[in-house]
């Protein structure tokens, strides 16, 4: 049997208790024992919760009890979830998170720590919710080198220019709509304006390239300057627009960027809509593989961290698990913007121009030139 415990009892540490509840047969039926929750740890009580008995207040008692094998970290924010997870790592038990914050800021040394006490550090509902893709590419893709990763990682805002595209729907009528159907919080700022998303791309950049950029070195634009008429202007050019996370190698430096694109629509990514998320993955062998699926949401992100603790649970009892690691990239390991050559869209004084390869410098000089205000959209 193993034995867990949950630290934080939201919307994801609970769907974990429910996907760990409702598919115990078959959870155990593949890994030959049973898995049970110890311990949930939250500030809150849930007296009317059927785990009532097992929410407690202390970390310590986790930290200290030789029973717990995996922690599954569902707190969010940097602290104390960061701290948590390092003591756990340090006490040898193995960690699972969805927290894309942490890994994108601390995993460098979380998976070290993991290395260096033979336990695991695992993330795949970090990125894309309930869509396997760390593992693909940890495993699955490990005979290809990756050249590129294009993806629509944040459901909020995919829906919000879904509405946009579609219905024709201001920026702002579209936010409030999200907000009230639960797809975006009060405060939308890591939505909006793509901070989760640089979260995100830094994460699968990583396990691409082998090296750690900051999240705050991702040259990153948000959704909150699209309007209805970018959206005309890019469908009579036969075009869409989405959020898109993008990473590459130039010249041997890594390129991440997150920004508002013009989307062909012979694209797959072009008729993503709505909340789901999708990420093309470009490798040598491969050539282009599609991930697909829901982002977010409980039981689907929930499904993503029961999987990991399924892993582990399995590479315990009889096998070597893959490693993941990688380094910090230093300034040296990081390209310029003005390196990245595309094609864009300039919108200026009403009507489009779209250009060739040039980089960003360039496309502003041009537009500069027809006007003082214009907006530039790279062309994925």
């Amino acid at each position: 049997m193993k034995k867990i415990a949950i630290l934080g009892f939201g919307v994801v540490g609970s769907g974990v208790a429910e996907v760990l509840t409702q598919n115990k047969k078959i959870i155990e039926s593949k890994l030959n024992e049973e898995i049970e929750i110890k311990y949930i740890l939250d500030l809150r009580d849930f007296p009317d919760s059927p785990f009532a008995d097992k929410v407690i207040h202390d970390f310590d008692i986790i930290l200290n009890d030789s029973e717990i094998s995996i922690v599954v970290e569902m707190m969010g924010g940097s602290h104390p979830a960061y701290d948590f997870s390092k003591a756990s790592l340090l006490a040898g038990k193995n960690v699972v998170t969805s927290n894309k914050e942490v890994v994108a800021k601390f995993g460098t040394e979380l998976l070290q720590i993991a290395k260096e006490n033979n336990v695991r550090y695992l993330f795949e509902a970090s990125v894309g919710g309930g869509i396997p893709i760390i593992r693909p590419i940890n495993n699955d893709l490990v005979s290809n080198k990756i050249t590129g990763i294009d993806g629509i990682l944040n459901g909020t805002t995919n829906y919000i220019l879904t509405q946009m595209n579609e219905n024709g729907t201001s920026f702002a009528d579209a936010l409030k709509d999200a907000q009230a159907k639960g797809y975006a919080e009060a405060d939308p700022t890591a939505d909006v304006e793509g901070i989760d998303a640089a979260r995100k791309i830094v994460i699968l950049s990583s396990l691409s390239f082998g090296k750690c950029i900051s999240p705050e070195k991702v040259s990153r634009q948000g959704i909150t300057q699209v309007s209805t008429e970018d959206f005309e202007i890019a469908k009579s050019l036969g075009y869409t627009i989405k959020l898109i996370g993008h990473a590459e190698l130039i010249n041997g430096k890594i390129l991440a960027t997150v920004s508002p694109r013009f989307i062909p629509l012979s694209n797959p990514l072009a008729h993503i809509s709505d909340v789901y998320n999708g990420i093309l993955v470009e490798a040598n062998m491969l050539d282009k593989v599609l991930f697909y699926g829901k982002g977010a949401g409980k039981l689907p992100t929930a499904s993503a961290v029961v999987a990991d603790i399924m892993d582990i649970a399995q590479k315990m009892s009889n096998e070597q698990a893959p490693i993941i690691e990688w380094t910090n990239a230093t300034d040296e390991d990081i390209a310029d913007i003005n390196d990245y050559l595309c094609k864009r869209c300039i919108i200026a004084n009403g009507e489009a121009i779209i250009t060739e390869k040039i980089n960003l410098a360039d496309a502003e000089k041009i537009a500069a030139s027809y006007s003082a205000n214009y907006k530039i959209y790279s062309i994925l």
